[in-house]
């Protein structure tokens, strides 16, 4: 972004030079005034202090009269719309903007300070919109569940139920249950991260171990799909947070084994260079857009609707903000068709 120009360095030589020119006006009619009173008679004398004292009163009158003015236009207006702009915001109005008084290139302290609170108006709008979204989004994640719960519930109070058809709504009440936990968990979670409550406690990690810790855990999903399990792991160990860890690995292996279609194939990889680990996730699923690339990471976003029944949409939104909190990086390859890759950036040595 380009740096402004700020003109009180401009407005210090100014001041500076009307300090010194004043200085010299005031010396000049002092010695001017001396000579008079020097060079005039007595009779004269009385009617040169008058006229010494009446320019003095004058000048000081003017004085202060453009200094009203200065203070009006220099200083209070802007301290005005400040004020104003401050009181708007304070009620929730985010629409506030403010316009600077001068050119780019020759703002004062006022303009950055406008600049500064429209940029801050400007975000204000922005999270004022993502909350609204957020809690729309949640509504309708909590709703969507509890609509098939009460179906599946209603449905089991029929006597005439067979007991395929009995154990089938079971199944759909434990899934949908298992959802809502799963959000609900997730919420908070992410409100944690966010709030910087949830603080990673740094320890010597043996990466290699966690990574396979965590894809044996999914290995009955593997099984049920028919997945081709490749994996390619460097033995390393860095200091790093296990826990905030093994929430990025369980929820890219969860959405790679999601999104592949039964006989495809995951890989799995851990390679050390020098100063960095790189984790990558790889599938042979449905693969996303780059348009969709673009919103992966963001709260609720689905790239692939169909599978909308299986997920919240929290997933990689938290995925986002530990690699955040880790101080490392997450970047995803991806095609329609062909699959996507997820890999993680984290430097080794802090």
């Amino acid at each position: 972004m380009k740096k402004k120009h700020n003109s009180s360095i401009g407005a210090s030589l100014l001041g500076f030079f009307l300090f010194f020119a004043t200085i010299t006006i005031t010396s000049t009619a002092s010695i001017f005034v001396y000579d008079l009173v020097n060079k005039a008679s007595k009779g004269n004398l009385v009617a040169i202090s008058f006229a010494v004292l009446g320019m003095i009163v004058v000048g000081a009158f003017l004085c202060v009269l453009c200094d009203i003015v200065r203070r009006k236009y220099m200083v209070e207006k802007p301290a005005k719309q400040i004020l104003n702009a401050t009181d708007q915001i304070a009620c929730g109005n985010f629409d506030v903007k403010l316009i600077p008084r001068h050119e780019y290139l020759k703002y004062d302290q006022y303009d950055l300070i406008f600049e500064n609170i429209n940029t801050m108006t400007a975000e204000l709008a922005k999270q004022k919109l993502l909350h609204n979204d957020f809690i729309s989004n949640v509504s309708h994640e909590i709703k969507t569940p509890l609509s098939i719960i009460q179906n599946y519930a209603q449905s089991l109070q029929n006597s005439n139920l067979s007991n395929e058809k009995k154990e089938e709504y079971l199944q759909g009440l434990i899934a949908q249950t298992k959802r809502l936990s799963d959000l609900i968990a997730n919420i908070l979670k992410l409100n944690k991260l966010e709030n910087q409550r949830l603080i990673p406690e740094f320890s010597e990690v043996d990466l290699a171990e966690l990574l396979r810790i965590s894809t044996l855990s999914f290995e009955s999903l593997f099984e049920k799909k028919n997945l081709e399990l490749v994996c390619d792991i460097d033995e390393v160990k860095m200091q790093t947070s296990a826990t905030l860890l093994e929430i990025v690995f369980n929820n890219l292996i969860s959405n790679a084994i999601k999104f592949t279609d039964n006989k495809g194939k995951v890989s799995i990889s851990l390679k050390d260079d020098k100063n960095y680990a790189y984790i990558s996730v790889s599938d042979t699923g449905c693969g996303i857009s780059n348009e969709t690339g673009n919103q992966i990471f963001d709260k609720f976003f689905q790239g692939d609707t169909s599978h909308s029944g299986e997920g919240n949409g929290l997933g990689l939104a938290l995925v986002k903000q530990v690699i955040d909190i880790l101080g490392g990086e997450i970047s995803v390859k991806s095609k329609l068709g062909e699959g996507s890759t997820f890999t993680i950036k984290l430097k080794k040595e802090k």
